[in-house]
């Protein structure tokens, strides 16, 4: 079914509102700050806050109903009722292979992407579709209450979530037909609703547990800034967690006296329903009981007691201190530290949760604003500043100069150009320049000139990959620039997945006047710095192919060419190489092509052997389909990007 994208309303007729959402694993919610500067959450016309993340579908794969009704369905038709989709953005199927056992609808691995997709009937949707589903309810919901357009929102994430999660996040809003404002770490959305972005000074722990996903961040609060000073989390750690365990449990006891539950979907979902109906009467009460129908004579009946249900998930629970305890660390603080801690998500309403972070952070944790509101209640708050001026702005609008890294041949490479609206992110791909390197060297530079030379170094760091012949490594990295004009930057080994993070400040400690200078050098160096570039990047790129081409000729595939075309080869190389000396682009250039003319066969001589290489190198087993074409590519052409910095 179409997704409605723009009002029909003629622009002249339109009077729009900026919201805030929060877009839950269970739950979702949309906010918005009222005309005395309040936020206040917009409720439906059953007078509830929340809509279920869940979403209900026809037998043919169409969409049927969203939130509340298509929750209430969930027992009769479990095979086309999505939910937790919030815990699959961004990620592969690989990814969520474990996530799959309790979940009764079917999930698949796209052949192109390996990403999720969701089979209902004769439709496959990918999550960020599936979340613009309920995002939309919520984008009506809003406009019904405030009786306008609504076509802007402030949306929020965990923390914790990576630049894939972040992007299909923004992709729902826009499938959504929402301009997405800003993406805001559901931390400091939090903060905001308490109005301690208002106060002079302050460190602040936010502890969010909610439906799937854990984090916990600590922030400073300075000057009319947020700064976040460290986060840490699980993203595969939530209620969703509490609820399979305690289903697990019961399933266990059911079966052992001869009625089967796995297997039987209804009966799970049922089942599902009940846990989640103890855990939240066992969060206000000492014991609890629920009925639940599993096709027996009689409904059974479920009893438990706080202290059974605390024993059993008190192994989750102790799983979030660790985050908390790492989040300190490397902000380095200790718990006497804080000003406050705040509670965020609606599994921080277990008693043990709550017992436990009072422990660990010394002091009684704030949870004066309902735990499942506070998120939307801040992003509306981050909303209003955006659109009305009615608040101070806490951000920073550009980033002032541009942000990249360093290239083989002293080059840099811009992932973020200056006066990029912030927060702002930007991903490349590099490879490898040398056979074997087992890390590369991320170096982090600022400023507007070509070369390493003339710009400012900001940070570097080392990322291993795995040792493989040069241009078959795969390293991506990450740029993105958060409201407070800090920069992350994210180095990683696509192939093992192995990253590593740092955060620089880009243009603190720059004045203005080295700010105008180093602009002014960038005018006037311009067409020198751009010949300059170009034929290191020629240069770069020639030695990357003969380097290449040498190392086939000695493998398998060179034995399997004659005297004649090895001699013709060999000669290319020469003349690459005398066209190297010139140090003239065009040169390069001309006996660069007069080579990967003569060694197309060499080259599809050398995939027969890669695949034979690859299918027997467990790290890069699945990966084929993918990496062969681009292996015979990196062979005849070089890889798109000059490879980093070795290590």
């Amino acid at each position: 079914m179409s997704i409605p994208i723009f009002s029909s309303r003629p622009p002249e007729q339109r009077k729009t509102r900026a919201v805030g959402i929060d877009l839950g694993t269970t739950n979702s919610l949309v906010a918005v700050v009222a005309e005395d500067g309040q936020p206040k959450i917009l409720l439906g016309d059953d007078g509830q806050a929340l809509v279920p993340s869940v979403i209900g579908f026809e037998v043919d794969g169409q969409l049927d109903v969203v939130g509340a009704e298509a929750d209430d369905h969930l027992a009769e038709r479990p095979d086309r009722t999505i939910y937790s989709v919030k815990r699959m953005m961004g990620r592969s199927a690989d990814e969520v292979v474990s996530e799959l056992g309790m979940l009764p609808y079917r999930v698949h691995r796209d052949d192109q992407s390996a990403a999720v997709r969701i089979q209902v009937g004769d439709r496959r949707y990918t999550p960020p579709e599936l979340s613009a589903f309920v995002l939309r309810e919520l984008k009506h919901r809003a406009e019904k209450q405030l009786g306008q357009v609504v076509d802007r929102a402030v949306i929020t994430v965990p923390a914790y979530f990576n630049d894939a999660q972040r992007q299909a996040t923004k992709d729902a809003g826009r499938l959504a037909g929402l301009e997405v404002l800003r993406i805001v770490n559901e931390p400091t959305a939090a903060a905001l609703a308490y109005g301690l972005d208002r106060r002079p000074e302050g460190r602040i722990a936010v502890y969010d547990l909610g439906g799937g996903t854990f984090d916990v961040s600590i922030l400073h609060m300075h000057a009319g800034l947020t700064e976040v000073l460290a986060t840490s989390g699980d993203t595969h750690l939530g209620g969703d967690d509490i609820d399979q365990l305690m289903v697990a449990s019961v399933a266990d006891q059911i079966e052992s006296a001869g009625l089967q539950v796995r297997g039987h979907l209804d009966r799970v979902q049922r089942l599902r329903k009940a846990m989640i109906q103890l855990k939240i009467a066992l969060s206000s009460q000492e014991s609890a009981a629920v009925k639940v129908e599993l096709g027996g004579p009689l409904p059974l009946e479920l009893a438990w007691d706080r202290a059974d249900f605390e024993a059993l998930i008190a192994p989750l629970v102790e799983r979030t201190l660790g985050p908390c305890r790492q989040a300190l660390r490397d902000a380095g603080l200790q718990p006497t530290d804080l000003d406050e801690v705040i509670l965020v998500g609606g599994s921080t309403r277990i008693p043990l949760v709550r017992r436990k972070v009072q422990e660990l952070f010394g002091r009684v944790p704030q949870s004066g604003i309902d735990p499942d509101q506070v998120v939307a209640l801040g992003a509306a708050v981050q909303a209003d500043i955006m659109t009305t001026g009615r608040r101070d702005m806490l951000l920073l609008d550009v980033t002032p100069l541009s942000l990249g890294i360093e290239t083989v041949g002293g080059v840099v490479t811009k992932l973020i150009q200056r006066n990029s609206p912030i927060p702002a992110s930007a991903t490349d791909e590099f490879t490898t320049s040398v056979d074997n390197q087992t890390g590369v060297v991320l170096h982090v530079l600022q400023g507007e000139r070509e070369l390493v030379k003339d710009c400012r170094s900001l940070a570097r760091f080392v990322i291993p990959v795995a040792p493989l012949p040069a241009g078959l490594p795969r390293v991506g990295v990450t740029f993105l620039i958060d409201a407070n004009g800090i920069l992350h930057v994210t180095g990683r080994d696509v192939r093992t997945g192995q990253e590593k993070t740092i955060e620089v400040k880009p243009s603190y400690g720059l004045c203005d006047e080295e700010v105008v200078r180093m602009l002014t050098e960038a005018y006037d160096h311009a067409e020198d710095d751009w010949a300059a570039r170009q034929f290191i990047e020629a240069r770069t790129e020639a030695e990357q192919v003969v380097a290449a081409t040498e190392h086939t000729l000695a493998g398998p595939a060179g034995t399997r060419i004659d005297d004649e075309e090895r001699d013709e080869i060999q000669s290319r190389i020469g003349s690459l190489r005398a066209a190297i000396g010139t140090r003239q682009i065009d040169p390069v250039r001309e006996a660069l092509s007069r080579l990967n003319d003569v060694t197309l066969h060499l080259a599809e001589l050398a995939l027969a052997s890669t695949l034979n290489d690859v299918v027997h190198d467990a790290k890069l087993a699945g990966r084929i389909e993918n990496d062969a074409p681009e292996a015979a590519e990196r062979l005849k052409h070089g890889h798109h990007r000059p490879g980093v910095m070795g290590h």
